[in-house]
């Protein structure tokens, strides 16, 4: 223990001694530096690790701590600064900078100045990227991209590889572009700062080139003058201190570092696929919660809508429910024909006396069911009130509804009979056929007072029954369903027939064609005029089927008649609906002559006088096009009362079916004369063909033949016939004009 504290006594004095005299020394030596020459240093700071910021914004790296050494063992102090110039030529130029680095050899100026470079400081390997996906050739050939600020070391590459070419860029994210590109084949730089660079996570399909790199001189450089010479020269002496050793421990420092910061880029490069799973993670949660909450409120509001518009009681529409939907249905289904039937149990108040309450609800709950096994998606049931009920029934005829009125009604009369009670149920309903307006000026209200009216005054004069409101109406709206419902099924099951009244030239006694009619073969009603289910059908827009059976029919006969070896011309009847945009009739004529082998003159395109008149551009434009194929087109009905003559400057027809409502009509017979005419003078004077329809006396045919109209139809020559007379009838003719 006593030789311890010998010793310990010993020590403590030498210690004391070294630490005064590091202390003397480190102050002679920070006092030496101050008195040192200062040298202000340009350098690149975008060669990480060779010269870069640090967290401080100091000047640090590689190039640095080397230029420090060098300095001192020559007798300066420096002082580093940032180049702010494009390029290490147009540095040289700023006399602000003492000395310049890197350089690999002299170089000139960007002003053509001289320049002295100082020795090796050390040696940095310069390197080749290249896309993973890509291979380089004779680095004599290549395309290689480098930063602005490597210009001079670019001219020691280009004489090292004369066939190089060099692009030159601002910045490595655009350069690292164009290599993606394949604007350039490779890049370069010196391999420690590809060290750097290269551990940005978007960058990872890069590759460095180990066996394409070659290595430069990393030297001090200044414009030559006398005093450039003397600091490269005191550099020089410095710069030869510098062990092997010291250098290759300073580059390992910051090679082993890891100074490569993440930016915000970067880490969503590298993780941005987790944060986007997160994320729609996330909205997923969210977007589920809110569809929760929104399907929770609208089941909440469908419940709400249900209270307000269903009738709690019977399961139909209450009557706001009802009124929205019968709006709804008559704007979407426009052309459908609507009864709003007004229902009433006429006992009602006695039944809910005799059999009580309860009894009461189960028949209104019964005759809802009823109904409610009858009404379709474009029909509407609701409950007024007690034991009313209204309905918006679709109309399709008599027979349908009395069917209806048997499944829905008789039950409910029943209803207590069928249960062994003696009471009979009394029903009265009025009914209110919607007209036209109806459709265009929607009243549920005002429709459903009519209906109670009709209804009402069943009620007070008898039992039961019905009664309707607008019984005109009812009737033709029965017409209507009984067409449009049947009408499809007769063009199927063969109760369409086409018939032929035959044209005739009163001068040279030939029948020289024929108009094409239709006729309904009704099961229970025989033929029904053209009258009774044309209009209907122009009116409800269902016209075009029948008419393209009856073009199809007509082609059909002409075709079988060119094969006998006639070859005669029908007059077809073309509706005003049948002209409409979706509906290129030119086209449907010019395709069934194709098909039925036909020539166009055998087809003649009838259009009403009227129809030019309520659309004349759409009837126009139609008949150019017919004209354009080679169809000939008539004007229909001219002089039927329609008639303008502006209209035959601007309808380019080729024949004129003359109308003779002027001699049969009543009225000064000799007036009509002349007017007659007046008009075949006209027409003639214009070069248009005529024919007159409606001739009945032998007066009327030598009147127009005398006037120069000799082609005519009508009940004096020929009544319209079914196809196997008209065939008769043309073999005759033919046979007799031999």
């Amino acid at each position: 223990m006593k030789e311890k504290r010998k010793a310990l006594w010993i020590f403590m004095p030498l210690l004391c001694i070294f630490l005064l005299f590091s202390f003397c020394f480190s102050s002679v030596k920070v006092q030496a530096n101050d008195n040192l020459e200062e040298l202000k240093v340009g350098v690149p700071i975008d060669r990480c690790p060779i010269f870069y910021l640090d967290k401080n914004k100091n000047i640090t790296g590689i190039g640095v701590d080397l230029m420090e050494e060098a300095a001192l063992n020559s007798g300066y102090k420096l002082s580093f600064i940032a180049i702010k110039e494009a390029t290490i030529k147009e540095a040289l130029d700023n006399e602000i900078y003492d000395i310049i680095l890197p350089f690999g050899s002299a170089i000139k100026s960007a002003k053509g100045k001289s320049t002295i470079v100082s020795d090796n400081l050390f040696e940095t390997p310069f390197t080749l990227v290249i896309s993973n996906n890509s291979s380089l050739l004779n680095l004599n050939e290549i395309h290689v991209g480098m930063l602005k600020s490597l210009t001079g070391a670019g001219d020691t590459v280009k004489e090292l590889y004369p066939g190089m070419n060099i692009t030159f860029y601002d910045t490595m994210d655009s350069s690292i572009k164009d290599l993606r590109n394949g604007k350039v084949d490779a890049l370069l730089h010196n391999s420690y700062v590809w060290s750097y660079v290269l551990q940005k996570p978007s960058y990872s399909d890069l590759n460095v080139q180990p066996n394409a790199m070659f290595s430069m001189d990393f030297r001090i450089g200044a414009i030559e003058s006398a005093k450039g010479s003397e600091i490269i020269e005191r550099l020089n002496e410095g710069i030869a201190k510098i062990s092997d050793t010291k250098r290759r421990a300073i580059t390992l420092d910051y090679t082993s570092r890891n100074l490569y910061q993440y930016d915000f880029s970067d880490y969503m490069y590298k993780y941005g696929m987790y944060l986007l799973l997160i994320i729609l993670l996330i909205l997923s949660i969210m977007i589920i919660f809110l569809m929760k909450n929104k399907s929770i409120r609208q089941e909440n509001e469908k419940k709400l809508k249900l209270l307000v518009n269903q009738d709690t009681l019977t399961g139909v529409l209450s009557y706001v429910g009802f009124k929205k939907r019968a709006e709804e249905i008559l704007k979407e289904y426009p052309d459908n024909s609507y009864l709003l039937i007004y229902t009433n149990i006429k006992n009602f108040k006695y039944i809910n006396e005799r059999f009580g309450k309860a009894q009461g609800d189960e028949l209104l709950c019964f005759l809802a069911e009823r109904l409610k096994e009858l009404g379709t998606e474009d029909e509407a049931i609701g409950r007024i009130n007690a034991d009313r009920f209204v309905i918006l029934y679709r109309n399709s005829g008599g027979e349908k509804m009395h069917e209806d009125y048997l499944k829905a009604f008789d039950p409910v009369k029943n209803y207590f009979i069928e249960r062994g009670k003696d009471e009979r149920v009394l029903l009265c309903y009025g009914i209110y056929v919607l007209t036209p307006t109806d459709y265009q000026q929607i009243n549920i209200d005002l429709m459903i007072d009519y209906a109670h009216l009709a209804e009402k005054n069943v009620r007070e004069r008898q039992n039961e029954g019905y009664e309707f409101y607008n019984q005109d109406q009812w009737e033709r709206g029965k017409q209507i369903a009984e067409v449009v419902n049947y009408m499809p099924l007769a063009i199927k099951n063969g109760g369409i027939h086409v018939w032929y009244q035959p044209q005739y030239n009163y001068e040279t006694k030939e029948i020289t064609g024929a108009e094409a009619l239709v006729r309904w073969k009704h099961e229970s009603k025989g033929f029904l005029p053209p009258a009774y289910f044309i209009p209907i059908l122009e009116e409800t827009g269902l016209i075009y089927d029948l008419d393209y059976f009856v073009w199809e029919r007509v082609c059909e006969d002409l075709k079988r008649w060119d094969e006998l070896g006639y070859h005669k011309y029908v007059s077809v009847n073309v509706s005003r609906c049948d002209i409409k945009d979706d509906n290129d009739i030119s086209e449907i004529f010019n395709n069934l002559i194709k098909k039925y082998n036909l020539t166009p003159d055998q087809l003649r395109i009838e259009i009403t006088e009227s129809a030019y008149v309520e659309n004349s551009k759409k009837q126009i434009e139609a008949t150019n096009k017919l004209r354009k194929l080679g169809f000939q087109v008539e004007m229909d009905d001219f002089g039927s009362g329609y008639s303008s003559l502006n209209m035959l400057k601007e309808v380019p027809v080729d024949r004129i079916k003359l109308d003779l409502n002027f001699l049969t009509s009543t009225g000064d017979l000799k007036k009509s004369r002349i007017i007659i005419s007046s008009v075949i003078k006209m027409l003639l004077s214009l070069d248009v063909k005529i024919i007159a329809e409606g001739v009945e006396t032998k007066e009327q045919a030598d009147f127009l033949l005398s006037e120069g109209c000799a082609n005519m139809q009508g009940y004096y020559f020929y009544k319209p016939m079914p196809v196997e007379d008209y065939s008769k009838l043309i073999i005759k003719n033919k046979d007799d004009k031999k």
